[in-house]
C-alpha cells in the first residue's frame, strides 16, 4: 500500500471514530413532522387552556424523561415514538410554546378532548378543535414563509414533511355516546354521523394540502368500545367490548380509508396513506400475551370498575407492572401499547396495518 493511500485510510478512519465518539446521527428521514389530535397525542397544548382535559400532573408521565408534560400516558405517545423512528433527535414541540426556529421541524396541534365537530368535547371545556389545529397550522406556515424568504421555498420545503392526523375518538365518545350532553345521537344514525364526521375531515384536509401538506397519514380510530371506560359503564362481564361502539367506529374508519382513494383520484401529487388502528388494537386484545400484556381491560391508574370511572387523580400511585398493561388510564395506552402501534405504523407487520403503504416508505417518496 503507498503511503499516500495510508494517509487517506488513517484518516477516513479518524472521521468514523469521531462520528461515533460525538453520537454524530444521520439526518431525520423528512424535515420536519406536523402533528394533529386529541388527548391520544397532546403534549402539552391543553396546559394551558381552562380544561377538565388535562394531563400536567403525576402520576402522568411518571416514566417520561421530564416527567408530566401534558401528555395522557406514563410515558411516550404514538408520535413520539414514530417521530424517534423518523430519526428526529429531539420531542416534536406543542404549539402552545413552539418557538421561530423549533417549528422548521415540526409542531404539535393536537388537543385533549377535540374532535372533528366543534362542539365535541365542550363539556370539559378548552380545547383546540381539528378545525382550531388547522387555523394554528396556517399561522405556523406564515411563519415559514418567513424564516425561509418566499412562499415556493416554503411550499417546497412543507411538501417533503409528514402530517400526522388522527381524529374522531372524541366524536364518539364526547358526543354522539353521550346524549346527556348531545343531541346528535338521536339526529343522525351511525352511518350517517359518519359520513358527516369524514365530510368536514376530508374539508380540513384540503385545507391543509392548499397550505402546503402532501405527504399524509390518516389514523383511523381504535377500538373504542374495548376501552377501561367504556367496558366499565356499558359490559356486563367488564371484559367483554361493546359493540355498538366498534361498529359505530368501523363505519367512520371505512370511510376514512376510502379517503386515501379519493385524494389521489382528486390530488394526485398528494400522497395519503391510513394506519389500522382497530386492526391493531384488534391483535394485541386478541392475543395479548404475545404482546407482553397480562391486563387489557383496566387501566394502570384510575379509580372504580376497572380502574376506569374517574381517570388518573393526582398524585395516585399506579400499578408497578405498568409494562404488562395496554391501558394507561380509562381511555388512554401505556407506553407500551403506544409503542407497538406506532412502530406497525411504521413498518407495517402485516398488509393490514397501513394503506397502501407504511409510514417508513411514505417518507421515502
Amino acid at each position: 500500500m503507498a503511503f499516500q493511500d495510508l494517509i487517506t485510510m488513517l484518516a477516513l478512519l479518524s472521521v468514523v471514530i469521531f462520528c461515533f465518539s460525538s453520537g454524530v446521527r444521520a439526518a431525520p428521514q423528512v424535515p420536519c413532522y406536523f402533528i394533529f389530535g386529541d388527548s391520544l397525542v397532546d403534549n402539552g397544548n391543553n396546559n394551558v387552556l381552562r380544561s377538565l382535559a388535562r394531563a400536567d400532573y403525576l402520576p402522568y408521565g411518571i416514566d417520561f424523561p421530564n416527567g408530566p408534560s401534558g401528555r395522557f400516558s406514563n410515558g411516550k405517545t404514538t408520535v413520539d415514538e414514530i417521530a424517534e423512528l423518523l430519526g428526529f433527535e429531539d420531542e416534536i414541540p406543542p404549539y402552545a410554546s413552539a418557538s421561530d426556529d423549533a417549528i422548521l421541524k415540526g409542531v404539535n396541534y393536537a388537543s385533549a378532548a377535540a374532535g372533528i365537530r366543534d362542539e365535541t368535547g365542550q363539556q370539559l371545556g378548552g380545547r383546540i378543535s381539528f378545525s382550531g389545529q388547522v387555523n394554528n397550522y396556517q399561522q405556523t406556515v406564515s411563519q415559514v414563509v418567513n424564516l425561509l424568504g418566499t412562499e415556493d421555498q416554503a411550499a417546497s420545503y412543507l411538501s417533503k414533511c409528514i402530517y400526522s392526523i388522527g381524529l374522531g375518538s372524541n366524536d364518539y365518545l364526547n358526543n354522539y355516546f353521550m346524549p346527556q350532553f348531545y343531541s346528535t345521537g338521536s339526529q343522525y344514525t351511525p352511518e350517517a354521523f359518519a359520513d358527516v364526521l369524514i365530510e368536514a375531515y376530508t374539508e380540513h384536509l384540503r385545507t391543509l394540502y392548499n397550505y402546503g401538506a402532501r405527504k399524509m397519514i390518516l389514523f383511523g380510530i381504535g377500538q373504542v368500545g374495548c376501552s377501561p371506560s367504556e367496558l366499565a359503564q356499558h359490559s356486563e362481564d367488564g371484559t367483554t367490548c361493546v359493540e355498538t361502539i366498534n361498529t359505530a367506529n368501523q363505519m367512520f374508519n371505512s370511510k376514512l380509508k376510502a379517503v386515501v382513494d379519493q385524494f389521489s383520484t382528486e390530488l394526485p401529487d398528494s400522497k395519503v396513506i391510513y394506519i389500522n388502528s382497530y386492526g391493531i388494537f384488534q391483535d394485541i386484545i386478541s392475543n395479548p400475551s404475545a404482546y407482553g400484556f397480562s391486563v387489557i381491560n383496566a387501566g394502570c391508574c384510575g379509580v372504580g370498575r376497572n380502574h376506569a370511572q374517574i381517570t388518573c387523580l393526582p398524585l395516585q400511585t399506579p400499578c408497578d407492572n405498568r409494562r404488562e398493561y395496554l391501558f394507561w388510564d380509562a381511555f388512554h395506552p401505556t407506553e407500551a401499547g403506544n409503542i407497538i402501534v406506532a412502530q406497525r405504523a411504521y413498518n407495517a407487520q402485516s398488509p393490514e396495518d397501513a394503506y397502501p403503504i407504511d409510514i417508513n416508505h411514505l417518507a421515502q417518496l
